[in-house]
């Protein structure tokens, strides 16, 4: 099956069948990565994960974390959801915790020391959340209308920037970093992280990654400026500030 031929070209009775690029990656993660990594899976197995690091990414498939930050097993805590939102502290039965119930387990149960929330360009769920400003009587993609719901948590970094057009991308980027910026915010609004980050325990950071360029940007925490990532001195990577 070549690589641009999409599920729904396929014959019905194919979509019974196990996706065969998946079964074409698993083959190759057992003859490479899986014979050098052995020992690595072994010790996680054994000791257990002990991430430092849990971040919060978008679900679109062109950003894996792990691709990213080129990262081992074991090494981030990744959770992933539409638009890569937090959403505020909200106790009770009548909220959905999945993002928070991963949170939760991340900095009390796993002790992790930096919570680094990742946007990224082309963000479908930024651009959705403007269009929707620019049409409200769009019709949602189902019934449930859970996309858009989800994303009224983009309302407050919406608020800040200010209206723009969904079709100008760079409006949508400054959009999708004042919701990083967001997330940020309410992220502090969990007594456990915000005590901890009093205790100078746990890191808040933010992140925004170019699809198109692969290029890096980190938030300053004093400027909350995004900012390039590039080679500093002794060939380490570092913010470049630029004026």
């Amino acid at each position: 099956m070549t690589d641009d031929k999409r599920a729904d070209d396929l014959p019905a009775d194919d979509l019974n069948v196990f996706p065969p690029q998946l079964l074409e990656g698993y083959r190759a993660f057992c003859e490479n990565r899986l014979p050098r990594e052995r020992e690595r899976f072994e010790e996680l197995a054994a000791a257990g994960q002990k991430p430092r690091v849990l971040l919060i990414g978008c679900c679109d498939s062109r950003v894996s974390p792990e691709v990213i930050f080129d990262a081992r097993p074991g090494e981030i805590f990744v959770v992933r959801n539409v638009a890569n939102l937090v959403p505020p502290y909200e106790p009770g039965d009548e909220h959905n915790h999945g993002t928070s119930a991963a949170l939760e387990f991340a900095v009390m149960g796993l002790r992790v020391e930096h919570i680094v929330v990742m946007g990224h360009a082309l963000c479908g769920g930024v651009r959705a959340f403007a269009e929707s400003e620019a049409d409200p009587y769009a019709r949602p993609l189902s019934p449930g209308d859970f996309i858009g719901r989800w994303i009224k948590l983009i309302a407050p970094a919406y608020e800040a920037v200010g209206p723009g057009s969904p079709a100008d991308e760079s409006y949508v980027e400054k959009l999708g970093m004042a919701s990083v910026e967001n997330s940020i915010a309410n992220l502090l609004t969990f007594p456990c992280i915000r005590t901890l980050v009093e205790k100078k325990r746990i890191a808040l950071h933010g992140a925004y990654f170019g699809v198109t360029t692969g290029r890096l940007l980190i938030r300053d925490p004093q400027t909350r400026r995004f900012e390039p990532v590039g080679p500093g001195p002794e060939g380490r990577f570092s913010l470049m500030h630029c004026g």
